[in-house]
């Protein structure tokens, strides 16, 4: 699975990159076709306390998966994130098999 964090505008630290690959390395047990991921992560402007932006595109044969949400931090966006991305997979999963 390739995954790719684009941060705009900012240098993300490698602390942040880590933890980024091992949450969304963890969207294979609910769907183990995933040909890539994207992550994109942004600095909402003005300074306000919700100004973290992060958004998750899962790629899959023939189908695309997204989740984006603006938090605190960037670790709580990318939870979000990827829990919505596990009931999308898991949802588009059980589809499948009908």
């Amino acid at each position: 699975m390739d995954v790719r964090i684009q941060s705009i505008h900012f240098d993300a630290a490698e602390q942040l990159r880590a933890f980024i690959q091992k949450k969304v390395s963890k969207l294979e047990k609910y769907y183990e076709d995933i040909t890539g991921v994207e992550v994109s992560l942004r600095v909402v402007k003005p300074e306000v306390a919700e100004n973290k932006e992060v958004g998750v595109k899962v790629l899959v044969p023939n189908n695309e998966f997204y989740a984006s949400k603006i938090c605190d931090t960037f670790e709580e966006a990318v939870d979000i994130c990827v829990e919505a991305l596990e009931k999308q997979l898991v949802k588009h999963k059980e589809k499948l098999r009908r």
